[in-house]
């Protein structure tokens, strides 16, 4: 799967600032400063590529395009919530809801 940082390094601007917008929703302690925890995030961006993905098994015919296109839709959510100030990264949201 794609990286964060394979997405940054190949992306357009705004698809960088995306990147950066995405990362800064992912700040480590406040004992650590305003740094970004990229490891956080990175993790988060998998974990969205995958929930896109749903339940495609990587060994069914196919998957490489399915991947793909689960990429290419992760980069979009990036893109299409970057110019909202206040947006929470989704996996962030999701960790923190109480059980069923």
């Amino acid at each position: 799967m794609i990286t964060l940082h394979e997405v940054y390094e190949r992306g357009s601007n705004s698809v960088k600032a995306a990147v950066l917008s995405f990362g800064a929703r992912h700040l480590h302690d406040a004992a650590s400063g305003p740094e970004p925890d990229w490891k956080l995030a990175e993790l988060h961006f998998t974990y969205l590529i995958e929930r896109i993905m749903g339940n495609t098994m990587p060994q069914q015919p196919g998957v490489a395009a399915i991947v793909r296109q689960a990429e290419r839709h992760a980069v979009d959510f990036l893109l299409a919530v970057n110019n909202h100030p206040n947006y929470r990264c989704p996996m962030c949201v999701t960790r923190q809801l109480p059980p069923l």
